[in-house]
């Protein structure tokens, strides 16, 4: 990922391909690349970096190209650099192609083609593709890329040019978002609707398994296996501010709503029925056995993600952990040795707090694993072994795909330690990772059910103060949703453990304010709804999530919202989402800037 344009027609590519990716920066990047068709063979420049260092490079060029891919990049596998970026090409330099997505079996691939001789210039999973079209190329660019993707696994938006056939480009997609823009004598691809709306408001919005032929008098839509297909013309009326949110009000709702495709795209490749494959984790089974003790340090709503690991570690690994905040872990002088695991989560890998936390850690020798999302941030470079969360860029300063992937990678490095330390059985394995697999789809159809969320939501919002509670899991999620809440739409929100009101809290439940409980762990739920009875008894407005099913909770809840059912290690990723959508429709109708809370940044780089 993150970003791809297309273009042939009338007009000279390149400049083409070059504005559509300015409109894409706002997805963030790490590197850029355009390719095109030039006397017949395929002309490339790319580079690590801003956009801008591309631009430099093509100032005096004139490259009279009418047909051409170009991209942004969000680094997944390989660290950001200029043979890193895309597009890629084959050994011949006939195919290039750009990517967004993640092929799991792109090692098996890439073993394959070596064998046949070709030789790879890069690291990503993308550069297997150009490989792959060049061995199955046999006069048929359209045949090659249909027998080409039969072969993949994962996810994927595809551009795909070939320099002997420089009338079309062809792209698919599964999973990663495609449109299509139609013009006169031209036409557009690209990964979302900004970087073409400049040139047209036609477009086709690819759905799993199209495929498009573009040439410069029309578009060719079929299956992947080559069956014609129809799709209706999506007329944009957006303005190009909220294009580039596709549609939505705000990045942070869009950001929400992508959560399904990145809670794919982090397990892409890691399961394999009842095991986990983690091959950024260099720790061999007997390692794992001897670990003593591991500290999880983060901040925030990484910290959020950490006290759900805490609670996966020990129950499905047995191993000891505890969880610090990272701007305390230094100053209390942590009884650390070298033996202990250190596991650091960093949305984005440059947090100073959580860095400091990993040097420290570093100094007495412990090893570090660290869950992050960008790749080739100071934290990534820094740790032993690493975790990625393929989330994509967050632009929204209140985080939300960044947790429920962290809180995925902990469940899976979790499943990962519990079969090597004999202390979770295959079949409890299987049971978990078959859970896993169901999440993106139950978490669409929670965020299917956002209209009821945002009628709660406004009544919340009238109110001054709020208050989550939980249980076990739902605990450290309740800390999650009352961040969430306080953090964008400026309410005082506060989350206790459920089974602490009789300790205090008590005293600031009074008539009609918000209670949100979550009852989601069966193993405590009668205790925690003999907690919500309390709040009752008090007089406090109670929102309960529960599972679907659960009739009994609506005796005591005023409202329920209902989720799917799920095992327990993966609960926190569903019981939140509704805590997100609470906490932004509350701000919208606080008319809050949402995506811009006052006195936060995103990245907290200063201590």
């Amino acid at each position: 990922m993150c970003g791809i344009v297309g273009y042939i027609g009338h007009r000279k590519a390149v400049p083409v391909l070059i504005e559509g990716l300015k409109k894409l920066e706002y997805r963030g990047y790490d590197s850029a690349g355009v390719a095109a068709v030039v006397d017949g063979r395929i002309w490339l420049e790319k580079a690590v970096g801003r956009l801008s260092v591309v631009e430099e490079r093509l100032r005096d060029k004139d490259i009279p190209a009418r047909v051409g891919i170009g991209h942004t990049r969000w680094a997944t596998h390989g660290r950001p650099s200029d043979a890193n970026a895309h597009p890629h090409t084959d050994c011949t330099g006939r195919f290039a192609v750009a990517h967004n997505g993640i092929i799991e079996n792109y090692a098996d691939l890439k073993a394959e083609l070596e064998e046949k001789g070709h030789t790879f210039k890069s690291q990503t999973d993308t550069e297997v593709l150009a490989h792959l079209l060049e061995d199955l190329y046999k006069g048929d660019l359209v045949r090659a890329v249909r027998q080409m993707v039969a072969r993949l696994e994962g996810s994927y938006a595809l551009a795909v040019l070939a320099a002997d056939e420089p009338d079309k480009v062809v792209a698919v997609r599964k999973d990663s978002p495609l449109v299509v823009g139609l013009g006169r004598g031209e036409n557009f691809l690209a990964s979302d609707i900004p970087a073409i709306l400049e040139h047209t408001r036609e477009v086709y919005i690819l759905q799993n398994g199209d495929m498009a032929v573009l040439t410069a008098g029309g578009v060719e839509l079929t299956d992947t296996k080559g069956l014609p297909i129809a799709r209706e013309v999506f007329h944009v009326k957006w303005d190009p501010v909220q294009a580039e949110k596709g549609g939505y009000e705000h990045f942070m709702l869009k950001e929400i709503f992508e959560q399904p495709r990145a809670l794919r795209d982090t397990m892409a490749g890691r399961l394999k029925n009842s095991h986990v494959e983690l091959s950024e984790v260099g720790i061999d089974d007997e390692s794992i056995r001897a670990l003593p003790k591991a500290f999880i340090v983060a901040c925030g709503t990484a910290y959020h993600a950490g006290l759900v690991g805490k609670y996966v570690l020990e129950k499905l690994a047995r191993l000891p952990a505890e969880v610090d905040i990272a701007s305390e872990f230094r100053y209390r002088d942590p009884l650390l040795r070298p033996e202990d695991l250190v596991i650091i989560i960093s949305q984005s890998g440059e947090t100073a707090d959580t860095l400091a936390a990993l040097r420290e850690a570093k100094q007495v020798g412990s090893r570090i694993l660290a869950i992050t999302n960008v790749v080739g941030s100071s934290v990534a470079r820094e740790a032993d072994d690493i975790i990625y969360t393929w989330a994509g860029p967050e632009i929204a300063v209140a985080s939300t795909k960044a947790y429920t992937t962290q809180v995925l990678a902990l469940v899976l490095l979790a499943v990962r330690f519990g079969l090597a330390r004999g202390t979770l059985s295959a079949e409890k394995a299987e049971e978990i990772t078959a859970a896993l697999r169901l999440l993106p789809d139950q978490v669409q159809e929670i965020l299917e059910q956002a209209p009821a969320i945002k009628a709660l939501a406004e009544k919340v919002s009238e109110s001054e103060h709020a208050f989550f509670i939980g249980r076990s899991i739902d605990y450290g999620v309740a800390m999650e949703g009352a961040l969430k809440l306080k953090e964008i739409s400026y309410l005082h929100a506060e989350a206790y453990a459920a089974g602490e009101l009789k300790h205090g809290t008590l005293a600031l439940i009074t008539r009609g304010v918000p209670v949100i409980a979550l009852a989601t762990q069966p193993d405590i739920y009668e205790k925690m709804l003999s907690n919500i009875q309390e709040v009752k008894a008090r007089e406090g407005h109670v929102i309960a999530v529960a599972h679907e099913g659960d009739r009994g909770i609506t005796r005591l809840a005023d409202e329920v919202f209902y989720i799917p059912r799920t095992v327990k290690p993966a609960s926190a990723v569903l019981t939140v989402i509704p805590l997100q959508l609470l906490a932004y429709y509350a701000a919208v109708a606080r008319g809050c800037d949402v995506d811009k809370p006052r006195n936060l940044a995103k990245s907290v780089t200063v201590e």
